[in-house]
């Protein structure tokens, strides 16, 4: 009878069996298994041999232990980074830059366009009327309008206000068109071309608002000067834009103290908030109330 014992060793096993007397070694798909036996008995005494008893030894590879495959179907579900970052990179997505790649003759400066054509038509006259180019017979012509064309430009040159940069989020754009108060779109196309003869962009409105030279008022000098401008959507989905102002001679508590006066001026339908920025930055965030039926409406 058959006498079989398992016993670990070295994450193998340990097998007792009845077999022949013999000394065993094999190597079969990196399992290793060792047959060892007692010593033949002598042919001497036959008769008196008792059966021997075989051991089996099965080695398998040493190494680190292997990690089960689904051990992870065992283990308590953990939040995914992928998972928890998913909105937060949706929401990065709608902030990003819209381009203003849109042609307008509002933003092309008509100083520089007379400026470029007086000149050229002075300079090419002079040339031609002492005929070191082409086309004498019009050199009269091109003197008698190009000096003028060239004065006319300096002087809207000189007096040119430039444009200030207009930053719009994917978000807010298309909540202009529906939640952007008249005002508000006729402010922005305002302060984006160019303007003439004004010494500051909004100086009408900062003017009323911060009372130059009166009581209770600030001194023309210590004026805000607008910088640039936002576009943007508020944390309750309503349509914003951000006025930024420099003024180094001034304090937040000047905007606070005047914050319901840029509601009332940039209104109706507008909430006011004011915010420190960066250096000498103000930002002066007008939030439109409307909402989706007061523009159906």
């Amino acid at each position: 009878m058959a006498i079989g014992a398992t016993a670990p060793l070295a994450r193998g096993s340990l097998v007792c069996s009845q077999s022949h007397h013999k000394f065993l070694g094999s190597s079969y798909n990196h399992h290793t298994f060792l047959s060892l036996h007692p010593p033949r008995p002598s042919h001497h005494n036959p008769v008196r041999s008792r059966p021997n008893t075989t051991f089996l030894i099965h080695f398998e590879p040493i190494g680190p232990w292997p990690t089960p495959r689904h051990l992870s179907d065992l283990l308590p579900a953990t939040p995914r980074a992928a998972d928890s970052t998913s909105s937060v990179s949706s929401s990065a997505a709608d902030k990003t830059l819209v381009p203003d790649d849109q042609f307008s003759l509002a933003k092309v400066s008509f100083g520089v366009i007379g400026l470029t054509v007086g000149i050229s038509l002075l300079g090419y006259g002079f040339g031609a009327y002492f005929n070191v180019l082409p086309g004498s017979e019009w050199s009269a012509l091109m003197l008698t309008y190009g000096f003028p064309l060239a004065i006319i430009g300096m002087a809207l040159k000189y007096a040119e206000l430039k444009p200030v940069p207009c930053l719009t989020y994917s978000d807010a754009l298309p909540l202009r068109e529906t939640y952007a108060t008249p005002i508000l779109k006729q402010v922005r196309n305002d302060v984006i071309r160019y303007r003439y003869g004004d010494e500051q962009h909004l100086d009408e409105a900062l003017k009323r608002i911060f009372q130059y030279g009166q009581g209770g008022g600030i001194p023309r000098r210590s004026a805000p000067i607008l910088q640039m401008i936002r576009e943007e959507v508020t944390e309750g989905g309503k349509y914003s834009l951000v006025l930024v102002f420099e003024a180094k001679a001034l304090e937040l508590s000047d905007f606070e103290l005047r914050q319901a006066k840029f509601a009332s001026f940039f209104g109706p339908g507008i909430t006011a908030e004011v915010a420190k920025g960066e250096k000498d930055l103000y930002e002066v965030r007008l939030i439109s109330n409307a909402d989706s039926n007061t523009s159906s409406s």
